[in-house]
């Protein structure tokens, strides 16, 4: 071999050892820095990704909730009531029960109570009757249920259960579905179970307020909060259970004087009701009209699984968005695939509580 063929040989050679060198150098580099950087931005994402072990939000319906209209013994008294809820729900989840066990519990805690707009505190019907509503869905199968216009089933959430796991069908309506609540076996209540003095006396003063609609000088709607929000109210829960299944349910008494067997959207799979696992699992509560028209529920969904958009991102988007160009005024509550939960509203207030698997409690009414 000649000089000049040595020193050839020998520059490929160091070119080789040095790219090596520079190789290993920047991969040690690169290590040390994700290693050293717990609070940038690409570790941040990386920590809000894992997934919790379990999660479950809750709402009690949104409207027009303003602390100066508020008592403080009924303030606390919805408080009690909401983290009395969502409690049952976690001891389902904490103890490897399902999300669907979750959310249909959670939800009977507040169908029993008068607070809420739903099951024993259903706001009245034009006819000062009360029709009420409910679903359910299984984020695992995409198996739905869902009951409307029942007016002697107890405890709704419970009727739409059992129509998603013992029928074939999604929706029952009426007395066709009271029947089959009768035959599961569902405590039947006489209607006057569901009567309150306070949703009766809202009704009242609604259609009284319909007499003289073009008076300005009345105040009804502005003293009586149950006419401030007929068109809101409901109850509804999203859960994650350690399975890493979803499920999402909503019970409601529909809108204070609706009339001509209204239903609004808390019945409507896609619009009150919506849960997949590749995504997330929604509750809405609102104008139920608009609702519908804008498929809210499924639409958080979409926007997550077409475009990419985090939980809080498609329901910032949806609700302060699209709903509010619609005309519509509500809110969401919403637990994704990795735990993560929304708790978004465009109106001045939603009763809503939420824990994580760490047993963190964290309980709203206003907006703050």
């Amino acid at each position: 071999m000649t000089t000049i063929q040595s020193f050839k040989v020998m520059k490929k050679i160091i070119y080789l050892f040095t790219f090596i060198i520079a190789f290993a150098n920047c991969k040690e580099g690169g290590e040390h820095h994700r290693s050293e950087s717990d609070s940038d931005s690409e570790y941040a994402l990386n920590q809000t990704d894992e997934k919790a072990e379990f999660s479950i939000v809750i709402h009690g319906g949104a409207g027009t909730i303003l602390k100066k209209n508020m008592t403080p013994e009924r303030e606390a008294a919805y408080k009690q009531k909401l983290e009395e809820a969502i409690r049952v729900g976690y001891e389902v989840l904490k103890n490897g029960g399902t999300s669907l066990d979750a959310v249909t519990k959670t939800i009977n805690v507040m169908e029993d109570s008068p607070l809420f707009n739903a099951g024993k505190g259903a706001v009245f019907t034009n006819a000062e009757t009360n029709e009420l509503d409910a679903s359910i869905m299984d984020g695992k199968t995409l198996n739905a249920g869902a009951s409307a216009g029942t007016t002697n089933v107890r405890n709704p959430i419970d009727l739409a259960r059992a129509v998603m796991d013992n029928s074939p069908h999604v929706m029952m309506a009426g007395s066709g579905a009271e029947t089959f609540a009768k035959e599961q076996g569902l405590p039947i209540v006489d209607p006057s179970y569901f009567h309150t003095d306070r949703r009766l006396n809202s009704v009242r003063n609604a259609k009284e307020k319909e007499k003289i609609e073009l008076d300005h000088d009345d105040k009804s709607a502005f003293y009586d909060e149950d006419i401030q929000n007929y068109k809101y109210g409901t109850v509804g829960c999203a859960a994650l259970d350690k399975n890493g299944n979803l499920a999402a349910g909503t019970s409601t008494g529909g809108m204070t004087n609706k009339r001509w067997g209204r239903i609004g959207d808390a019945p409507i799979i896609g619009a009150g009701t919506y849960a997949n696992n590749a995504t997330c699992a929604v509750s809405s509560t609102g104008w139920g009209e608009y609702f519908i028209r804008g498929m809210v529920a499924y639409d958080i969904s979409a926007l997550m699984e077409y475009k990419g958009l985090s939980l809080q991102e498609a329901s910032k988007e949806v609700i302060q968005n699209k709903l509010t160009k619609l005309g519509g005024t509500g809110g969401i509550v919403a637990v994704d695939h990795n735990g993560n939960v929304a708790m978004e509203f465009n109106t001045s207030g939603m009763y809503r509580a939420t824990m994580n698997d760490k047993g963190k409690l964290t309980i709203g009414i206003y907006k703050e």
